[in-house]
C-alpha cells in the first residue's frame, strides 16, 4: 500500500470528473490543460475554461509538489516542523460565472507531509468548500449547507458545526468586518483520527462539491440580468481579490514555496472593479447582501420552502 499514491490517484480522478461535469453544464467551452513542472520537485496540471456559456472563468488545479524546507505559512502553526522538508498534493478550484445570480465558489482538498532525512514526521489533511453569492437566494444557501451537513454525517455529530464555524472564521475579511460569503466547510491539520478516517472525510468533502453547487447553477443560469447587476458583481469580486491576496494561506504557501504563479493566482476573477466609498442604495437588492455576510445558522434560520429574494428583473425568479 502506498497512501500518498492512493491520494494522488483520487485527486487526479476528482479533477477530471469535475472538469467533465462543468463542461457539460457550460455547454459551449472546454477546459484547456497546462501541465507544468517545478524545479525543486513535482508539478501539476492546471485546467482553465474561459468565456463559456455559464462560466466567465473556471480554474481546476491539481498539484503534487515537494521541497526541502517548509515555508513560513505552513510551519507557523507547527513551529516544531520549521526547517523540515515537505510533500504536498491537492486539487483546488475557483469558478467565476458570468451571471451575477450564480455565486462564485471555491473548493480545495489537500494532503501534506513533513519530512526529515527522508522520513515522514507529520502528515495531515485539509480542505473544504465555500460559496460567495452576490444576490443570495435562501433556497440555494440552504441546499449548499444541507449538502455540507450530509457530507459530514458519518464523521461525528459535531463535525458539520465545527467545520462550518471554522469556515466562517477563516473566510473573514477583518478589515471589512464581513465574511467572504455564506460559508460552507473548512478544515486543516486533520490527523488525530488516523489516516483512513482523514482520507475518507477528505474524499467525502471533495465528492460533495458537485452535488452542492450544480443544482444552484441550474436554478439560476436562465435568470435575466443587466448592467446594474453586472457592475455590482464586479464590485463585490473586489472583496474576493482582497481576501485571496491579504489573508489566504494557500496563496501565501504557493508563493512562499516558489510555486507556479499563474496556477496560484488562477483563483482571481478575470474582471473586477474597485470604487471608492461605494454604498448600495438603502433597501435595494444590492444592500440586502450585507445581512448574509456574517456567521449564521443557515439550516435553522432558512426554513424549507423560503426563497426571500424577489429582486430579479422582469419577475424572472424561479
Amino acid at each position: 500500500m502506498n497512501p500518498a499514491a492512493d491520494i494522488a490517484n483520487w485527486l487526479g480522478s476528482l479533477q477530471g470528473r469535475i472538469c467533465e461535469a462543468l463542461e457539460r453544464v457550460d455547454g459551449s467551452a472546454i477546459f484547456h490543460e497546462d501541465a507544468w513542472t517545478r524545479e525543486e520537485g513535482g508539478g501539476g496540471r492546471t485546467r482553465v475554461l474561459r468565456d463559456g456559456g455559464v462560466f466567465e472563468q473556471a480554474g481546476v488545479n491539481f498539484s503534487e509538489v515537494s521541497g526541502s524546507r517548509l515555508p513560513p505559512s505552513a510551519s507557523s502553526g507547527r513551529p516544531e516542523l520549521a526547517g523540515a522538508g515537505f510533500r504536498a498534493m491537492g486539487v483546488s478550484l475557483v469558478l467565476h460565472p458570468h451571471s451575477p445570480y450564480i455565486p462564485t465558489t471555491h473548493m480545495n482538498v489537500r494532503y501534506f507531509q513533513a519530512l526529515r532525512d527522508g522520513q515522514v514526521v507529520a502528515w495531515w489533511f485539509g480542505g473544504g468548500f465555500d460559496l460567495t453569492p452576490y444576490y443570495p437566494f435562501d433556497n440555494d444557501i440552504r441546499h449548499w449547507h444541507r449538502t455540507a451537513e450530509q457530507a459530514c454525517a458519518t464523521f461525528g455529530t459535531q463535525r458539520y458545526a465545527e467545520h462550518k464555524r471554522w469556515c466562517d472564521e477563516y473566510f473573514f475579511l477583518k478589515h471589512r468586518q464581513e465574511t467572504r460569503g455564506v460559508g460552507g466547510l473548512f478544515f486543516d491539520d486533520l490527523h488525530s483520527d488516523g489516516f483512513d478516517a482523514g482520507f475518507a472525510y477528505t474524499r467525502a468533502v471533495g465528492e460533495a462539491f458537485l452535488p452542492a453547487y450544480l443544482p444552484i447553477v441550474e436554478r439560476r443560469r436562465h435568470l435575466l440580468w443587466g448592467e446594474r447587476e453586472r457592475e455590482f458583481q464586479l464590485y463585490r469580486r473586489g472583496r474576493y481579490v482582497e481576501f485571496n491576496l491579504v489573508f489566504d494561506r494557500g496563496t501565501l504557501f504557493g508563493l512562499q514555496s516558489g510555486g507556479r504563479t499563474e496556477s496560484i493566482l488562477m483563483s482571481l476573477p478575470p474582471r473586477v472593479r474597485f470604487e471608492y466609498g461605494y454604498q448600495p442604495e438603502a433597501g435595494s437588492a444590492e444592500a440586502r447582501l450585507q445581512d448574509y455576510l456574517r456567521p449564521r445558522d443557515w439550516l435553522s434560520e432558512l426554513p424549507a420552502g423560503s426563497e426571500a429574494y424577489t429582486g430579479c428583473p422582469r419577475n424572472s425568479c424561479s
